[in-house]
């Protein structure tokens, strides 16, 4: 995968939206671990967008999926969960980077696979 792809903006928007969604939405007294966490793994998701839309490579892929599955365990693994707005936050924006990453797999195959 050597060409940029329009998922890739979508990804670097996904994680400015994650790291200004605390003061935004007003979650996690912008300390808080529901804050922190939507900081870190905000900048780690623009970071690798901007990465890809430098040097795009497949295996970027499979992190931002995983950090889409993070993003949505996160609110019940760090025991923020009873934040209601952290948590819907955390399962949308979860589910849409693990979304577009799956999308984006499957859009353009790793090199030697025939894509259907």
């Amino acid at each position: 995968m050597t060409k940029k792809h329009w998922q890739d903006w979508v990804m670097l928007a996904l994680g400015a939206w994650l790291f200004i969604s605390p003061f935004a939405l007003q979650y996690g007294n912008l300390t808080g671990i529901a804050a922190v966490n939507s900081y870190v793994l905000g900048a780690c998701v623009m970071a690798l967008a901007g990465w890809a839309l430098y040097q795009p490579r497949m295996w970027e892929e499979g992190v931002d999926f995983a950090l889409g599955v993070w993003i949505f365990l996160s609110p019940f693994v760090l025991g923020f969960s009873a934040d209601e707005v952290a948590r819907w936050n955390h399962a949308a924006v979860g589910i849409l980077i693990g979304a577009n990453a799956t999308w984006t797999w499957l859009q353009y195959p790793p090199m030697g696979k025939a894509a259907s």
